[in-house]
């Protein structure tokens, strides 16, 4: 039996949601329903029997890419060698295992749809190692999106295989030993089921989901962030008015507004601060909320993506056709990944105003300088207020959209290419360095209220701000908060997904 012991299910019978893919970190139970297994085996069958006929299919019975035109091999093993071998020269870090293993269910779950004639062994193979540890070693560099995610793909079949290395248990290790530690057996492949398993976007649909599930949080907690710093400095509440936000006429703006008010619901204004704020507080409604259209777009993309069928040919077993185009080519989920990048450098931006706000005393009555509680024998938050600024250049320097870096390749096979992979990479990365900018502004507005700013008033913000408090201690004197940021990243992430639980 296969090591480990899953802590969640799902089946294959619902819809992936990007949520979903978060799970796949741990050991995770799929449930293959007997519908489901029926038409992967009808569309295998109809494979072998269109294959046996003579009929000409990509993959099968050809060479790969530009090379078509030539016969393949003639054994279902060499051609499996052919399809993954030449791919595995990918290069640069590992991809996190939760990430390797969120694309194995992404794919599985694009195998699962029936069309692309795989053998039933293929999934239980992908079910049984997402109900372990595993996870194959696959380099960040070599796919551009463009007949899927060939290359990061390839090492997935590689390491099942009992090939080149994988991750059991966190430690990377020879694929064999992995596969051995987990219980599971090497996977053998044909032709088709190599190249289905290799010909789709599976890991861009991966990543751009995981960073859409921790774009939905940021979102929310930017929300709160924004609120608390509101209540904490006594500012009024005008700006989240609804009617004045339902005016604007943009219906995530004013879900953003609301939400804002849920907050501050019991709060009082001081009545010392001026008439109208600094942008960073006044029109966070407006800045949060557009964000949000971008982060809900995105989600419904990569929903899309998660659902759908990337592959080459697509089979339909019901009216005897063989289909060959172009389900591989990952050009929504590129605009989409590149859309969501800049929404989330904006909320950098915004965490990183807000925090400069608070460290400035002439904008916050008179809060001393770096929130010192002695100002110039300690800094406070002078070291985070610095990493904040370094992040918030590293995410504005890896903005610029990927989908519109198009080279030929491949003999001009792929002569334009949409590069969703690495749009995807570069969002999650985003939507991570986004947890350390919330996460430093948290520890600002609680040391805020340690060095004079008062306590929050509204009863729901003053129960966020003592879970952040309990985990943060003020800062009396200088002490590292390296560690300090990470803990209080995974706090922000809990408090609203505690609170996205009960609405």
């Amino acid at each position: 039996m296969p090591v480990g012991t899953s802590a969640a299910a799902i089946t294959l019978a619902a819809a992936l949601e990007p949520a979903h893919l978060e799970r796949a970190r741990d050991p995770l139970h799929v449930e293959l329903p007997g519908d489901v297994r029926a038409r992967i085996a009808r569309c295998r069958e109809f494979v072998l029997e269109a294959s046996g006929s003579g009929r000409e299919i990509y993959g099968v019975t050809t060479g790969f890419g530009p090379l078509v035109e030539f016969r393949g091999r003639a054994d279902g093993a060499g051609q499996s060698d052919n399809t993954i071998i030449h791919h595995i020269v990918g290069h640069g870090e590992l991809l996190p295992s939760a990430v390797a293993r969120a694309a194995v269910l992404a794919r599985l779950f694009s195998l699962a749809q029936g069309r692309s004639g795989v053998s039933e062994q293929v999934v239980d193979s992908l079910i049984r190692m997402l109900d372990t540890e595993f996870a194959p070693a696959v380099p960040r560099l070599g796919s551009v999106g463009a007949s899927g995610d060939l290359q990061p793909l390839a090492y997935v079949a590689h390491a099942l295989r009992g090939n080149g290395n994988a991750l059991f248990q966190g430690r990377l290790m020879p694929a064999g030993e992995a596969l051995a530690r987990a219980g599971l057996p090497k996977l053998e492949l044909d032709g088709r089921d190599a190249l289905a398993l290799v010909n789709g976007i599976s890991v861009t649909a991966a990543a751009l989901g995981l960073a859409v599930a921790q774009a939905i949080r940021a979102r929310r907690i930017a929300e709160l962030l924004s609120a608390l710093m509101t209540d904490v400095l006594g500012c009024g509440l005008e700006f989240t008015s609804g009617g004045l936000l339902a005016a604007f006429g943009h219906p995530d703006v004013a879900d953003t507004g609301a939400a804002i008010r849920t907050w501050l619901e019991g709060g009082t204004p001081s009545g010392e601060r001026p008439l109208q704020e600094a942008y960073s507080i006044r029109c966070t409604p407006q800045l949060i909320g557009a964000a949000g259209t971008s982060i809900r777009h995105a989600e419904e993309v990569v929903r899309r993506d998660l659902n759908g069928v990337s592959d080459n040919p697509l089979f339909f077993p019901e009216t005897n056709e063989i289909v060959h185009g172009g389900n591989f080519f990952g050009q929504p989920s590129a605009f989409a990944a590149d859309q969501l990048n800049v929404a989330l450098v904006q909320l950098g931006n915004l965490a990183e105003r807000q925090l400069d706000l608070l460290v400035d005393p002439h904008r916050t009555s008179g809060l001393p300088p770096m929130l010192s509680p002695a100002p110039g024998m300690h800094h406070a938050l002078q070291g985070v207020q610095i990493s904040a600024t370094a992040t918030v250049a590293a995410m504005r320097r890896a903005a610029a959209p990927a989908s519109v870096q198009s080279l030929p390749t491949n003999l001009h096979n792929q002569d334009v290419v949409p590069f969703g992979t690495q749009a995807a990479f570069t969002a999650l990365d985003q939507a991570n360095l986004l947890r350390y900018l919330h996460a430093g502004l948290a520890i600002a507005l609680r040391q805020a209220v340690h060095v004079g700013a008062r306590r929050p008033h509204a009863s729901r913000l003053a129960a966020a701000f003592d879970r952040i408090a309990e985990e943060v201690p003020p800062i009396v004197e200088d002490r590292p908060l390296d560690t300090a940021l990470g803990r209080v990243a995974d706090l922000l992430d809990v408090l609203v997904s505690e609170v996205e639980g009960v609405r």
